[in-house]
């Protein structure tokens, strides 16, 4: 069953209105018409694009937080083939909010790296809710290493609300765990695409997040700091995440025409989990292009490429 955010009340009142025409008895009441039910859809379809066209910036955190929105799993399973995930930092243990390994993308081998936040309780509690700690950063370096080595490109799926701010994750160097990520990131000689598939939360997102190329899928947020933190923090009120979310330009929209990521992919109207085999087939367009646009080039030119474009960010122009 389909969860509704707040602001699709109008949606949800037309599409139970139609589930509930459909499941009449024939022998208790009228069946309606297709005419009728065609008409209703048809309303309901007009409203959630209304609602989808001016979407707030808080709007799009809650579609981006969606709990059926597709997470790592999904996109690993429709689009990877021979996928083999490996465990474990070899200091201190395996961190399941990070999921990391080898497979093939249309016979291209490749490694892949992202968040996986879990589709239930269950699997939310065992994947830590997507916040990694110190050995998933490190799992992840683990995994760059051995891609830099035998010279596989790289595909980053980013879904986080941030890194995990625990005691003991903080006790193993949360910070430096984090930086190293960034860096081994940045240090590439092979080609790395960074797709923001949720949320894009701080230094928890931007450790797999420094690539050749980044990209947001259209309701998603990539922030230094939630809005309900940022609000704590700056307005001493949480309760004003809404303002929060409007002043740190977290949109899609807003950091493309800041150049701090590099393109958007469209999602379905009323965002990826309403139809979840399109969005992962676009995701996968992209990931095609790219692996064709940077097929062939030499390692250090990969990584020029790679430091003009995050030195270029912040420019100002006469």
């Amino acid at each position: 069953m389909l969860s509704y955010l707040d602001f699709e009340k109008p949606v949800a009142e037309l599409e139970g209105k139609i589930a509930e025409l459909k499941n009449l008895s024939t022998e208790e009441e009228a069946v309606p018409t297709e005419e009728e039910l065609a008409r209703l859809q048809m309303k309901a379809d007009e409203a959630l694009r209304d609602i989808y066209k001016k979407l707030t910036p808080m709007q799009k955190v809650q579609v981006a937080r969606h709990p059926q929105r597709p997470h790592f799993s999904a996109y690993v399973k429709d689009l990877f083939s021979e996928f083999i995930p490996l465990s474990g930092d070899r200091q201190y243990g395996e961190d399941a909010a990070i999921q990391a390994g080898f497979a093939r993308f249309k016979g291209t081998p490749i490694a892949v790296i992202g968040h996986e936040k879990g589709d239930d309780t269950q699997s939310r509690l065992k994947h830590n809710f997507g916040s990694a700690r110190p050995e998933g950063y490190r799992k992840a370096v683990r995994i760059m290493d051995l891609a830099d080595r035998f010279n596989i490109p790289v595909i980053y799926l980013v879904d986080t609300a941030g890194a995990f701010p625990g005691l003991g994750a903080e006790e193993r160097g949360q910070a430096e765990a984090i930086a190293r990520s960034t860096e081994k990131c940045l240090d590439l000689g092979v080609p790395n695409l960074a797709i923001i598939i949720g949320e894009g939360g701080s230094g928890g997102a931007i450790a797999i997040a420094s690539a050749n190329r980044v990209l947001m899928l259209e309701h998603a947020i990539y922030s230094v700091i939630s809005p309900e933190a940022g609000a704590s923090i700056l307005f001493r009120d949480a309760g004003r995440a809404k303002d929060m979310a409007q002043a740190q330009k977290i949109t899609a929209k807003d950091l493309l025409e800041f150049k701090v990521i590099d393109g958007i992919i469209t999602e379905p109207v009323g965002g990826a989990h309403r139809n979840k085999e399109q969005i992962i087939n676009s995701v996968g367009k992209e990931i095609e292009k790219f692996l064709q646009d940077y097929k062939n080039i030499p390692p250090e030119e990969i990584r020029i490429m790679r430091e003009k474009k995050f030195l270029k960010m912040g420019e100002l122009e006469n």
